[in-house]
C-alpha cells in the first residue's frame, strides 16, 4: 500500500538541543512531482547541525534516491545511509551507488579566469605533459612487444604464416602501385629541378648523382615510410580500434589468448618485411623517373646514366636506406597498434586514435631520418 512521502522541515521539528529533518514515506517516481518542489525549498535550508532522520523511509526506488541526493549531498547521504540502522542492506546500497552516480557525474566548478600569459604556459605545460604520456606509453607497448616477440619465436608451433600473409599482402603487394606512382614523379620532378639548377653552372651531369644520392639514402625509404604511415599505420588503428570497441579483445582475453601474439605480431612482422621490399622498389622506380627526365631534357640515354651510376655512387648509400626501413617499419606498426588499443569504445575515439597514430608515425619517421642524417654525415658515412 502506498503511502504519501513527507519532508518536515528543521524548524517544525526543532528541540531545544538540536534540529531534526524528518523524511518518511514513499520517496518513488509516482511523487517524483510532489516532491521536487519541497526539496528545492529545503535545500538552502539544511546545514551540518540538521540531524536527518530516515526511519519512516517507505519504499524508495532511483527516482527518490536521486531527490535525496539533490537535498541533502551525495557525502552526506553516504554517511546517512551507512550509519542508519533502519534501512535494510538493499536501500543502503541504491543510496549509496545513485550518490556516487550523482557526484561523478556532478559538473566541475568553473575555473576563475587568468591571465593570458598563465594560460600559454598552462597550455604549454598540458601539452608536455601528454608528450611525456605518449613516450612512456609507446616505450611500454615496445618493451611488451619484444618481449611477446622474443617468446614467440622460440615455439614456431604459435607463429600465425596465416595471419602474416594476409597482412603481408595487405601492406606489402597491395601498395606496390602507388609507391611505385608517387616515387617515379618525385624522381622526375628532382631530376628536372637538378638539371635546371645545374645548368647555369655546366654540370647538369651532376644531376645523376643528386638523384641517386637523394633516393638510395633519403627518399626512397622516407616517402615509403611516410605512404606507409598514413596507409598501414592507420589501417592497423582501424582494424584494432573497432575490434576494441566491440569488445571482441575483451572476449581474445576471457579466451585465454594474449592480444598482442594475436593481433600486434603478426602486423609487425608483416611491415617489417613488406617495407624493405617496398623502399626498394621506390629507390628504382626514382632512379628510373630521374633516368626518363635526363634522357628527355639532358640527352643522357640510359646506358650512360647507368656506367655514372656505376662509377660515383658506392653500396654505402643504398645500405644506408635499406638500413632505416625496418627501424621505420617496426615503429609504424607499433604506433598504429598502441592508437588502435587506446580506442574507448565510440566512433568518435576511433576516428581520433587513426589520426593521433598517422601523424605520430610521420613524426617519428622525419624525426628519426633527421637525427640518422645529422649522425652519419658527421660520422662521413
Amino acid at each position: 500500500m502506498s503511502t504519501a512521502p513527507y519532508l518536515q522541515s528543521p524548524a517544525a521539528t526543532a528541540s531545544h538541543t538540536e534540529a531534526r529533518l524528518r523524511i518518511g514515506g514513499d520517496w518513488t517516481l509516482a511523487h517524483y512531482a510532489q516532491l521536487l518542489p519541497q526539496v528545492d525549498a529545503l535545500r538552502s535550508q539544511l546545514d551540518a547541525e540538521v540531524r536527518v532522520d530516515l526511519s519512516d523511509l517507505g519504499a524508495l526506488d532511483t527516482a527518490g534516491a536521486a531527490l535525496l541526493v539533490e537535498l541533502l549531498g551525495a557525502g552526506r547521504l553516504a554517511e546517512l545511509a551507512a550509519d542508519a540502522p533502519d534501512l535494510s542492506r538493499e536501500r543502503r546500497a541504491l543510496l549509496q551507488t545513485i550518490g556516487q552516480a550523482m557526484a561523478d557525474n556532478e559538473a566541475p566548478a568553473h575555473a576563475k579566469a587568468g591571465s593570458a600569459l598563465g594560460d600559454v604556459f598552462a597550455h604549454i605545460g598540458e601539452a608536455t605533459l601528454t608528450i611525456w604520456q605518449h613516450l612512456v606509453a609507446l616505450l611500454g607497448f615496445i618493451g611488451l612487444t619484444l618481449s611477446t616477440l622474443v617468446s614467440v619465436l622460440l615455439r614456431p608451433k604459435r607463429w600465425r604464416l596465416t595471419a602474416l600473409a594476409a597482412h603481408l599482402e595487405q601492406t606489402g603487394l597491395n601498395a606496390v602501385p602507388i609507391v611505385a606512382l608517387l616515387t617515379f614523379l618525385v624522381g622526375a620532378v628532382v631530376a628536372f629541378l637538378g638539371a635546371t639548377v645545374l645548368a647555369d653552372f655546366g654540370a647538369s651531369i651532376y644531376t645523376v648523382d643528386l638523384v641517386a644520392f637523394s633516393f638510395l639514402r633519403e627518399f626512397g625509404v622516407l616517402l615509403t615510410a611516410i605512404l606507409m604511415a598514413g596507409r598501414t599505420a592507420s589501417a592497423f588503428t582501424a582494424q584494432i580500434g573497432s575490434m576494441k570497441a566491440n569488445e571482441e579483445i575483451d572476449a581474445i582475453r576471457t579466451l585465454g589468448l594474449s592480444p598482442i601474439e594475436l593481433l600486434v605480431l603478426p602486423r609487425v612482422f608483416a611491415l617489417l618485411l613488406a617495407l624493405p621490399m617496398l623502399t626498394f622498389v621506390a629507390m628504382l622506380s626514382g632512379i628510373f623517373g630521374g633516368a626518363v627526365v635526363c634522357a628527355l631534357t639532358l640527352d643522357i640515354p640510359l646506358v650512360r646514366f647507368l656506367a655514372i651510376l656505376q662509377e660515383d655512387i658506392g653500396l654505402n648509400h643504398f645500405l644506408v636506406g635499406m638500413l632505416k626501413a625496418p627501424i621505420f617499419a617496426f615503429l609504424i606498426a607499433v604506433i598504429g597498434c598502441l592508437e588502435g588499443f587506446k580506442v574507448s569504445g565510440s566512433a568518435q575515439s576511433v576516428g581520433e586514435h587513426t589520426t593521433s597514430a598517422v601523424v605520430q608515425s610521420i613524426f617519428v619517421v622525419i624525426l628519426l631520418d633527421a637525427i640518422a642524417a645529422l649522425f652519419l654525415m658527421e660520422m662521413g658515412w
